[in-house]
């Protein structure tokens, strides 16, 4: 099983996985590849020293700087690919650490706004800056050169919707089918008794507080603004709404 999915809520699932562009990579690489190139060109040198005793020490060297090279670039190759964000139904994850786990998570329901910014290199390769706004002051900021960041600033603003359709009720969750019971016939002689359905008791409806009730009309106004729903849609919701407290 996935780390990201031990860290997932009762019923929450993962719309999007995307990790920095391998860009990034070599650039955490750098020291790992300037130390092979540096042992290769010191190989080809190494031609035109007699055997002997510098010699020896420059195959030392060269084999120092290929093992440290290479283990340096297989240190940064697993931190990149452990480094990830993840659009959930619920949130926007960061997740950091090969050993140590390190995970920031901003609730997608106080996410204001997410600005996008790519460089002409940057539409070329398929990578972008993204800031996240958010109305808490702790949580993902800045997602720094992510793989195809249009793709997921639309998938956290979709998922953002959802979220907000689910909560002001404008999305219900479709009920179970009533199943008609019929009643029994009494044995003997005389007029058939006719089967009536029974109706099911109608749920009560759970009440709520008032910052809930306070949060819930805010995203139906947004919802309206943005004109998701009716006007006639956002008042009768209220007006339910305004029963429950």
């Amino acid at each position: 099983m996935a780390y990201i999915d031990s860290m997932l809520a009762t019923g929450e699932q993962p719309i999007r996985r995307d990790h920095q562009h391998w860009f990034v990579l070599i650039a955490d690489a750098r020291y790992g590849i300037a130390a092979i190139v540096a042992a290769i060109a010191l190989l080809f040198l190494s031609q035109n020293v007699g055997p002997g005793g510098p010699r020896d020490v420059l195959g030392y060297i060269i084999l120092a700087l290929v093992i440290g090279g290479i283990a340096y670039i297989g240190w940064q190759a697993l931190r990149w690919m452990n480094e990830e964000y993840v659009v959930t139904t619920r949130r926007v994850l960061q997740l950091e650490g090969v050993i140590n786990k390190r995970v920031l998570d901003s609730s997608l329901e106080k996410i204001n706004d997410a600005v996008l910014t790519q460089s002409l290199f940057g539409r070329l390769f398929g990578f972008g800056d993204l800031d996240i706004l958010t109305a808490a002051e702790t949580g993902i900021s800045r997602l720094r050169m992510l793989r195809q960041a249009d793709d997921f600033k639309r998938a956290m603003l979709d998922a953002k919707h959802e979220l907000e359709l689910e909560l002001s009720g404008a999305r219900p969750l479709p009920s179970p089918p009533l199943r008609a019971s019929a009643a029994p016939t009494p044995a003997g002689p005389g007029p058939a008794s006719v089967a009536t359905p029974a109706v099911a008791p109608s749920p009560s409806r759970p009440e709520m507080t008032p910052d809930e009730l306070t949060r819930t009309l805010a995203s139906l106004a947004d919802l309206r603004d943005r004109n998701a729903i009716s006007a006639e849609e956002y008042e009768a919701k209220k007006a339910d709404l305004l029963r429950r407290l």
